[in-house]
């Protein structure tokens, strides 16, 4: 006879806020799953659970980290949070996974990734998979980010694959950004984009060892040079170009001497908190476009003509314009 697996006891608000509080890794991984549930039940009580927790956020540095596929992102992070576990930090990782399209499976295998770390008594390595949507990353995500800074993680690294849009998202929840290249493959510039070299607060040329160690010293010189006609993602503080090797380990403490320069400067000009506070309202704006987006979509009269009024656009009977006047007017009739 198969033997069942006892069923999990039902968490309170309190059971969850206590959990995390204490540190108890298997309630925070609980929080954070209900934190990334659809179900209008979890979010709810996932609100609750936030709103207590949030007098304990916000006294850690947010670090996001990006870079092309095969970069050696998940390399590099390990080796980086593991320096830090041993200088007594508490290290979260956050993958933000755009998901697949069609599967809908995680494309980021990171506890598998990062084995080390994820083993590791003073670090948390959690994939975040978003469904397919960035609204999903920026909220998941940035709650996520909540709960860990209130279980007392000082340093949360958020790692984004690196495709489409995830870079900005990733970019509006973070206070420094570290691009992570490539040398070796032809043009230093490939697949690089140069709208998120100007959102990175840093760029890190990995790989920086052995015989392809004097052309990623190059590549910095070439990157150095162009970031220097680049304006600054951060106002008052320039970004440059440092090599790196996540295998020798190499460059991996500068990483978090960079990153200290740009705290001390941030809080001394200012703009470490200015930042956190464009980016909460930012968020608040975002959240409210969401469920005023949410709420048009799911309103019966939209749904029941929406395809009528999809069709006539293609057939050329309504301009786009037209068509979303007169839809918008039945959805606010409807609500009056």
């Amino acid at each position: 006879m198969e033997k069942r697996s006892p069923k999990r006891r039902e968490l309170k608000v309190s059971d969850y806020v206590n959990g995390v509080l204490d540190r108890d890794r298997a309630i925070i991984a609980r929080t954070i799953t209900l934190v990334e549930s659809n179900s209008p039940r979890h979010m709810e009580m996932a609100q609750e659970v936030l709103k207590e927790l949030m007098p304990y956020t916000g006294n850690s540095i947010r670090i996001g980290i990006t870079g092309v596929p095969g970069v050696g992102k998940s390399t590099l992070i390990e080796a980086f949070g593991t320096m830090l576990c041993e200088r007594d930090h508490k290290v979260a990782v956050l993958a933000v996974d755009p998901s697949s399209n069609v599967s809908r499976g995680s494309i980021l295998g990171d506890k598998t990734r990062m084995d080390k770390l994820s083993r590791n008594k003073n670090a948390f390595v959690r994939p975040s998979p978003s469904s397919g949507t960035l609204g999903g990353v920026a909220r998941k995500s940035r709650e996520t980010l909540l709960v860990c800074e209130a279980a007392g993680f000082d340093v949360i690294i958020v790692e984004t694959v690196g495709v489409g849009q995830s870079e900005i998202t990733v970019r509006s929840m973070v206070d420094f950004f570290l691009v992570l290249m490539l040398t070796g493959a032809g043009d230093e510039l490939q697949g690089m984009k140069k709208g998120v070299m100007e959102m990175a607060d840093a760029i890190f040329i990995n790989k920086a060892d052995g015989p392809n160690k004097q052309a990623a010293m190059l590549a910095k010189t070439e990157y150095n040079r162009l970031l220097h006609f680049l304006p600054s993602a951060t106002e008052g503080w320039e970004t440059k170009a440092f090599t790196v090797s996540a295998l020798t380990g190499e460059g991996v403490p500068e990483i978090w001497k960079v990153i200290q320069r740009f705290l001390a400067l941030g809080k001394e000009h200012g703009f470490f908190e200015q930042r956190r506070k464009e980016q909460a309202m930012n968020w608040f704006d975002s959240l409210i476009e969401g469920q005023i987006l949410a709420s048009f979509y799911q309103n019966s009269l939209v749904k029941e003509r929406l395809p009528q009024f999809k069709k006539k656009v293609l057939t050329g009977e309504l301009t786009p314009t037209l068509a979303v006047t007169q839809l918008l007017s039945l959805y606010e009739q409807q609500q009056n």
